[in-house]
């Protein structure tokens, strides 16, 4: 964090040459110069909030985070601490006197605590692994937390010593578990996740749970600080039964664990009512289809009287929180492509508090962001719109946000953004309203005709939405009016929208994406012989997809993409994820449906010239699902080129010079068949 705020201060040294009325697109470089709130955690009291302020490192090139505090009036501005090492997960105590969180050391993550009156603080444990969940006991005596306790691996064969001084390969690496790699992790080494508490003045640490089981997410305390409740599958079966998890409470005292739910499918994130009442959770009875509405339960604390509280809100929830009279819960949710906060109270009244929430997620306009809440009422969150990435803001009661940082105006408010606008169409499959949106170049000019390029998004179960995104402004800046739309499939509008795409992807969401282009078409603002397409992930899938399918794009960048669904099921990271609730059965099962929904399939249509693209760490869609297609267009002669990106996983774009170097690459490629915009 020290590199960049020299590199800001460097910034702002050249500020009196920008006038504003010299204000330019954005630029690469300016990646490095971006700022973005997250986790925000306002005091009991409401006075203060402590957030981690993120930022990109220009020397280490990765996104660095330190905790800040603030004023609820936006004054007062300062660091917490003067530790310039990572820190993350500010929790205040009960009484709101004291601050745990967690900052990196050099022998790893440790827990530490900041003392509001004095300013001071100090490490409290010396772990083994890195903490997580972090949570305060109701009466701020002790802290309870997660933690990977490491298991030896299974040895297979015993081998012969090496002779001194020999240079032999290494041991092998043996492996007997279901999920055993993860994008962006890599080899999972073994071990289970367990509870442990500790006492919040510091000392020894104890655990809590047992078992070769993964005792994951939040924690949550009973009021009287006897049991934590939690999520997990402790399912004897729990490795193949892996979309199922049930809510637990484990006894502090003795370890004795109860099992408070036993339904099908994910029970997720307990919270207990400030009076023990109740516990709100989320989750869902499993249906086994490719989309399920997360909704909040309520039950006893005994597992009895469950109850749905969100029954009519057809919306995914996260994020729960009791009001501090346990007469209500509040929580997140998506609608039409943008995040929201919303409460419901004990008999089903629902009603939302909050607009706009999100912009932690910097490269695309997906959503995110995080909130907590004072004892009355106060809301702070991370608030976002196009103009900007995630600053901090406070809601009341039923007034307007008030908005109290504005992290990124020494370097936003000296470029030219992209106008973003909201377009809705119906599609010609069965007359359903789709939702997108246009990004116009900063010097748009409605007289001039611009090359039109399709973003379509990952998932592809996600939502992009009216949030900022550096990748779109970025096109946008560089002469193209992007749009990017929520074809069906897409989260936000309902679960039998986003089911629609269950045993049939990719399938008629290729239509609502072609219907979007044409739309664009008749308004003028998109023209037939400066057609571009391009997209990661799923949006890789339907890029793929849509080159098969026509002809009709000028040339297409696919990035990171299925090309076939037998390979790729059996070969990702979550091989095991894809049978029923994507296309029924295994791939030996169901050769014929897997290979029909392969855009492999569909290769010897294409005559687009397209650019494939993938990191060569990818977990999640190997490096040999983007060859594939690659080898395909150069047996077939058709231009294509073949980018494959150095450290990086699935998330091409979690490193600053990735995310730069893959725009960059897709505009070189775009750039060879564009026209120049004319009159």
């Amino acid at each position: 964090m020290i590199r960049l705020l020299a590199f800001l201060t460097a910034l702002a040294c050249f500020a009196p040459l920008s006038a504003t009325a010299q204000e330019k697109p954005l630029e690469y470089l300016d990646v490095f110069g971006l700022q973005y709130a997250s986790d925000p955690q306002i005091s009991p009291d409401g006075e203060w909030v402590v957030y981690r302020r993120m930022g990109f490192d220009i020397l280490t090139d990765r996104a660095e985070g330190n905790l800040w505090m603030v004023r609820a009036d936006g004054s007062q501005h300062q660091k917490l601490s003067s530790r310039e090492a990572a820190e993350s997960s500010p929790r205040w105590s009960p009484s709101g006197d004291r601050l745990a969180f967690v900052s990196s050391t050099d022998e790893g993550s440790e827990i530490y605590m900041y003392w509001l009156a004095s300013g001071k603080f100090a490490r409290l444990s010396q772990l083994p692994g890195s903490p997580s969940s972090l949570t305060w006991s109701p009466d701020g005596t002790r802290l309870a937390f997660s933690m990977v306790v490491e298991a030896e691996p299974p040895v297979l064969a015993k081998l012969p010593k090496a002779p001194k001084g020999a240079k032999w390969a290494g041991a092998p690496r043996v492996t007997d578990r279901l999920y055993h790699e993860a994008d962006g992790l890599g080899y999972i080494p073994p071990g289970f996740s367990q509870i442990f508490e500790i006492p919040a003045g510091g000392g020894a640490y104890r655990q809590l749970t047992s078992g070769d089981f993964q005792h994951r997410g939040p924690l949550s305390w009973a009021p009287d600080g006897r049991e934590i409740y939690f999520s997990a599958n402790r399912n004897p079966d729990w490795e193949y039964d892996f979309r199922n998890s049930n809510i637990y409470a484990v006894s502090v005292s003795d370890g004795n664990i109860r099992t408070l739910t036993e339904r099908p499918g994910p029970e997720e994130e307990p919270v207990a009512s400030p009076d023990g009442k109740y516990i709100a959770f989320r989750g869902f009875e499993d249906k086994v289809q490719t989309y399920q509405v997360d909704a909040l339960y309520l039950m006893r604390p005994d597992g009895g009287e469950l109850r749905v509280l969100t029954q009519g809100l057809d919306r995914s929830v996260s994020d729960l929180q009791w009001d501090t009279a346990g007469k209500g819960i509040y929580f997140t949710y998506d609608d039409l492509g943008n995040s929201k906060i919303g409460y419901v109270s004990l008999d089903g009244s629902f009603r939302k508090l909050a607009d706009n929430l999100g912009g932690t997620s910097i490269g695309r306009p997906y959503g995110g962001g995080s909130y907590s809440v004072s004892e009355k009422g106060t809301i702070a969150y991370t608030f976002t719109r196009p103009e900007f990435p995630a600053d901090l803001a406070l809601v009341e009661k039923a007034r307007e946000p008030r908005r109290i940082t504005r992290l990124n105006e020494g370097l936003l408010g000296h470029r030219q953004l992209g106008r973003v606008e909201e377009i809705w169409y119906d599609s010609t499959v069965d007359g359903r309203p789709i939702q997108g949106w246009i990004v116009y170049p900063p010097d748009y000019n409605p007289e001039k005709a611009y090359p039109f390029l399709v973003e379509n998004h990952g998932g592809p179960i996600s939502n992009y939405g009216d949030r900022f995104s550096m990748e779109m402004q970025w096109y946008a800046a560089a002469g193209y009016i992007v749009f990017y739309p929520n074809p069906r499939g897409s989260t936000s509008y309902g679960e039998a929208f986003g089911n629609l795409l269950y045993h049939n992807y990719p399938g008629d969401d290729y239509q609502d994406v072609m219907d979007g282009v044409d739309a664009c078409i008749a308004r003028g603002i998109a023209h037939e012989d400066q057609l571009f397409v391009t997209g990661g992930s799923a949006g890789g899938i339907m890029t793929a997809w849509i080159i098969g399918k026509n002809n009709r794009f000028e040339a297409a960048v696919v990035a990171k993409p299925v090309m076939n669904w037998i390979s790729k099921t059996l070969t990702a990271d979550n091989y095991f994820y894809y049978a029923e609730n994507r296309f029924p059965g295994q791939p030996w099962e169901n050769f014929e449906t897997y290979w029909r929904f392969s855009p492999l399939s569909l290769v010897a249509n294409i005559e687009t010239p397209t650019m494939v693209m993938v990191g060569m760490n990818d977990l999640r869609t190997p490096p040999t699902e983007a060859k594939q297609l690659y080898h395909a267009l150069k047996l077939r002669k058709i231009e294509t080129l073949l980018v494959e990106i150095p450290e990086a996983g699935h998330g091409i774009a979690n490193r600053p010079s990735n995310l730069i170097s893959k725009i960059a690459q897709t505009l070189a490629w775009l750039d060879k068949y564009r026209k120049t915009a004319t009159p």
